[in-house]
């Protein structure tokens, strides 16, 4: 166990790393131009996805990701038991994270965001996000387990550009990044609608694909 959260806790830190590290540097690469700077973030963050789901996947199923942990464990696919020190593991890893970038840049450790996410359309976009992902991850472990690494990056790939919240989809990335004021931060005020948002769209896709390809019955 000790194993799989400290795979749980690294892997989430270097995602953060990741997501905000390419946003600073984005963002002063570009100009000013913010679909450059998107852009740039959204590759990185595609392309670390794919390589720490293929790095921690085998340890502890590379879940970063209290959605995920949450509806694994609530289709008897990990232990109730186990919940509390993933959840943990990830939120202690994103704010790891969150803080490793912000030293590679030069900026301070933490800093509350100042980046409004606001309003009904963000919240339905993290709803959209997060019951995508969710719908992405299901039907891959079920069909093709091998493909869930490069269907997950490909997916928060696209989803970064047809969501107007650029898709956070993943709770405790979206705590983590109220620390940070710079380009990819979330102001505080605005966490917990995205955080609901994020798991009610993670619980229909859940209840979706329980019936879409239900578990074979033991005999």
């Amino acid at each position: 166990m000790s194993r799989r959260l400290a795979a749980e806790g690294v892997g989430t830190a270097l995602l953060l790393a990741t997501v905000v590290g390419s946003g600073i540097m984005g963002e002063r690469l570009a100009g000013g131009n913010v679909a450059i700077a998107l852009l740039a973030n959204t590759l990185a963050t595609g392309a670390m996805l794919a390589a720490l789901i293929l790095t921690f996947g085998p340890i502890s199923g590379a879940q970063f990701n209290p959605a995920v942990t949450l509806a694994v464990a609530s289709q008897g696919q990990m232990a109730w038991r186990e919940v509390p020190g993933y959840l943990a593991a990830q939120v202690a890893g994103a704010f790891a994270g969150v803080a490793t970038a912000h030293l590679m840049f030069g900026e301070s450790l933490f800093a509350a965001s100042q980046h409004v996410r606001a309003g009904s359309p963000q919240l339905f976009s993290e709803f959209v996000a997060t019951f995508g992902l969710l719908s992405i991850i299901w039907g891959c472990v079920r069909n093709r387990p091998t493909a869930v690494p490069y269907a997950v990056a490909t997916y928060i790939t696209g989803a970064y550009w047809f969501t107007a919240s650029t898709s956070f989809a993943n709770p405790a990335v979206t705590v983590a990044r109220a620390a940070t004021n710079t380009f990819a931060g979330i102001r505080p005020d605005d966490v917990p609608g995205f955080v609901v948002a994020q798991l009610l769209g993670a619980a229909a896709a859940t209840l979706l694909f329980r019936w879409l390809l239900p578990q074979p019955t033991s005999k």
